[in-house]
């Protein structure tokens, strides 16, 4: 208990900047804005979207890891019978370019009785240096350059992702806050009107006491208030159950979760953003563009691209020339470019069965990913539409039946002005309460609905995230 208490405490004391206080009893206001922020900046899986710019940080620096300059050093000695029959050293670097050339440098020191001609050298070992230059395969592309084009690639893809799951993870808090909204509309709607019957009967009761009514109305007035009683009840269990959804998203810094307090209540004055969506409508195809679910297959087409690329170079023939100075110390007056060892490697694959077959599975993915980029563009095209129509009609009907509501308050109150004197029957009374209680409840649930709708077409943009 204690560290419950401990927990809401914390959490009021993180709302006390963002909420505003009711002038009559003090209880805390909740906005959506303010909602969303903390979702945003305290979830966890906000924190896990993070996690995937890290990803992506640490992939890229894998990649440029291929370039590295690597040390070396190999030596081999074979000893018998008491005679060093050889021993073999040599050591250097390799520094790998991104042109493709590669620079190596080393030292050779060989001696033994028994050393193969080739590996003869001067006493004082032999210096060398060593350029390997691709002339077909690998000078445009190769595999090392091509995982770091893609992990370069990855970087902004993983931003777009961050960005989806953002969208996603506030769309999902959106739609929660909006049904703690509307149970708790409900629950006031129910309380009045709970209000409103213990008054009544009460009323009942000294009047049937005085004889001005006869008994049966403290009967009727009695069952009406226990009915409506049950429906507070019912309607304050569907706040509860809608406030402890809402606190699935609420987290404090250090990943403690914690729950709504009973003083916390919604903000009565929450607008959509009719402007922005009025724009949205006028600006769809651009908006759609650059949709961030869009923009993840725009970013694989770029991967595919690369890998496209590296794939046709593997058709070409294998062809390295290797080019080695060697610098010889006891010979100072010897120019370096006249001692040097030099080579060529050729290689190519007969048939290129396995290069074809990987191009034609790249170019098949391209393919893929085109088809499935027109089919979500118009997924998403579609769907806006759709979820900018629903909010325009649900504004229409919010706007017919709020006219409604308005009405029916006015046959209530007629109903009991003739209730009070003397010319209408507690059955009446009752049955036009019932009716305005009623169009209330219908009321709050077309707003709930507009409101969602007015939040899926946020989502349809994928604009959430930037708006809160």
């Amino acid at each position: 208990m204690k560290q419950k208490n401990k927990f809401l405490l914390s959490f009021s004391l993180l709302l006390m900047p963002f909420m505003a206080l009711a002038q009559a009893d003090s209880i805390s206001k909740l906005s959506l804005n303010n909602f969303m922020s903390m979702v945003k900046k305290n979830h966890p899986v906000a924190k896990q979207a993070e996690l995937i710019l890290k990803s992506a940080a640490a992939n890229e620096l894998a990649a440029r890891g291929a370039f590295d300059p690597k040390l070396f050093y190999d030596f081999n000695n074979k000893f018998y019978e008491s005679e060093n029959y050889y021993a073999l050293g040599n050591g250097g670097f390799k520094i790998p370019t991104w042109f493709g050339v590669e620079l190596k440098g080393g030292f050779e020191n060989n001696d033994g009785s028994y050393l193969n001609p080739e590996n003869n050298l001067p006493d004082d070992g032999l210096i060398y240096a060593q350029i390997s230059l691709p002339v077909l395969q690998g000078l445009i592309i190769d595999e090392r350059r091509a995982t770091l084009k893609q992990a370069k690639v990855f970087q902004d893809l993983s931003q777009i992702e961050k960005i989806n799951i953002l969208n996603k993870l506030l769309y999902d808090a959106g739609k929660v806050y909006w049904d703690w909204t509307l149970a708790y509309n409900n629950l006031q709607v129910y309380s009045n009107a709970v209000s409103i019957s213990e008054e009544r009967f009460k009323a009942m009761v000294k009047t049937s006491a005085l004889g001005d009514r006869p008994a049966i109305d403290t009967v009727e007035a009695n069952i009406q208030l226990q009915e409506r009683i049950i429906s507070q009840q019912q309607a304050r269990m569907d706040y509860r159950t809608k406030s402890l959804l809402m606190s699935n998203f609420l987290w404090l810094e250090n990943d403690v979760p914690i729950e709504l307090t009973e003083n916390t209540i919604p903000e009565s004055n929450n607008t959509s953003n009719e402007n922005l969506l009025d724009v949205n409508v006028n600006e769809i195809d651009s908006l759609i563009n650059i949709h961030p679910e869009l923009r993840v297959y725009e970013f694989k087409l770029q991967q595919l691209s690369i890998e496209e690329k590296f794939k046709q170079d593997k058709l070409k023939p294998l062809v390295n020339l290797n080019y080695n100075p060697l610098f010889n110390s006891e010979n100072k007056n010897s120019n370096y470019f006249d001692n040097y060892k030099w080579g060529v490697t050729v290689g190519f694959p007969v048939f290129l069965r396995k290069e074809r077959g990987d191009l034609q599975m790249t170019r098949i993915k391209i393919m893929d990913n085109n088809f499935e980029t027109i089919n979500k563009r118009n997924e998403l095209i579609n769907k806006t539409k759709t979820t900018i129509n629903e909010y325009n009609n649900y504004k229409t009907q919010i706007d017919i039946y709020t006219k409604n509501v308005n009405n029916y308050q006015r046959l209530w109150q007629s109903e009991k002005r003739l209730f009070e004197s003397g010319e209408s029957s507690l059955f009446m009374i009752n049955s036009r309460e019932m009716s305005y209680i009623n169009a209330q409840v219908k009321l709050n649930d077309l707003i709930n609905k507009n409101q969602k709708a007015a939040l899926d077409a946020e989502f349809s943009f994928g604009q959430i995230n930037s708006k809160y």
